[in-house]
């Protein structure tokens, strides 16, 4: 399976869920307005807290695109495809107003 394989794979499972409220445009996904994924190159750029971003980049698990100093977030890219559903969801999650894994 190609990368783009792996993220229309992705993108579908995402915009399929009725509960995410996700739709493709633009070459990117977003949440309502909100862009949280798209594909840059070979890897997944994904929109993430700068904790978890800073962490991800410090284990060589994913390398800093931009920063968003206003919301305290950082774009970083992925370049493991195995990764790619688990931290889209962190940015998913994120983009809809929420801190990922600190929902009840």
């Amino acid at each position: 399976m190609t990368r783009n394989d792996r993220y229309e794979a992705l993108r579908t499972a995402l915009e399929q869920d009725p509960d995410l409220d996700v739709t493709a445009r633009e070459g990117a996904l977003f949440v309502r307005l909100t862009r949280f994924a798209f594909l840059e190159g070979d890897a997944l750029a994904v929109r993430l807290p700068e904790g978890r971003a800073d962490d991800l980049i410090e284990r060589g698990i994913a390398e800093l695109l931009r920063q968003d100093p206003e919301l305290k977030a950082r774009w970083v890219t992925i370049a493991d495809a195995e990764d790619w559903s688990e931290l889209a969801a962190e940015a998913h999650e994120l983009a809809s107003g929420h801190a990922p894994g600190n929902r009840s």
